[in-house]
């Protein structure tokens, strides 16, 4: 029998009770599956988090961790790469540590489970504005910007122009693999 031809990941996915008929946990699974395999391919088996919630959440979390006292679209939370602060505090550097000068995690895990690469966080009301104003579907907003996060947690960014259109390159390649592989859900 030959290898499996994907990594395989563990994917948690949480939905805010208030959203559960708007989308289903399944569907998200699948984006979050083929995104990782399109547009993170150096991935051979991780955990990753989704959690789809309201924009309180989202500004609560951008206030806490990014210094910014507004609703945003996705966050994500990375266990090896840190994000930027933009807020005006003095929020120290050293918010994400690691163990040692290496790259390696700074607890055991237990044998055979996937290293943790990190969480994505949605709002789904922030989503769903976006996509009117795009006029497109609220699926094709919701995989945007989970695969935009899932970038983010894999180390990829968009603060300089070559990483922008890297990023965006790479974008583009999910969103291609999610609705070729036909997880769309119109």
């Amino acid at each position: 029998m030959s290898a499996h031809p994907h990594p395989v990941h563990q994917i948690d996915v949480s939905i805010d009770e208030q959203f559960a008929g708007e989308v289903s946990e399944g569907w998200l699974r699948s984006v979050v599956e083929v995104g990782l395999d399109a547009a993170v391919k150096q991935l051979s088996g991780v955990q990753v988090s989704l959690l789809l919630t309201d924009d309180s959440m989202l500004r609560e979390l951008n206030l806490q961790f990014r210094g910014l006292d507004e609703v945003t679209d996705v966050l994500s939370f990375s266990m090896e790469h840190p994000g930027h602060w933009e807020g005006e505090s003095n929020e120290p550097d050293d918010r994400f540590q690691k163990h040692g000068d290496t790259d390696e995690f700074a607890w055991s895990l237990p044998p055979g489970e996937l290293p943790p690469l990190g969480e994505v966080v949605v709002s789904y009301p922030q989503a769903s504005r976006q996509a009117a104003e795009h006029g497109h579907p609220v699926d094709r907003e919701l995989a945007h910007l989970i695969i935009h996060g899932l970038l983010h947690i894999a180390g990829h960014d968009h603060e300089e122009p070559e990483e922008q259109a890297r990023m965006q390159a790479l974008e583009r390649t999910g969103m291609e693999a999610v609705f070729q592989a036909g997880k769309a859900r119109s």
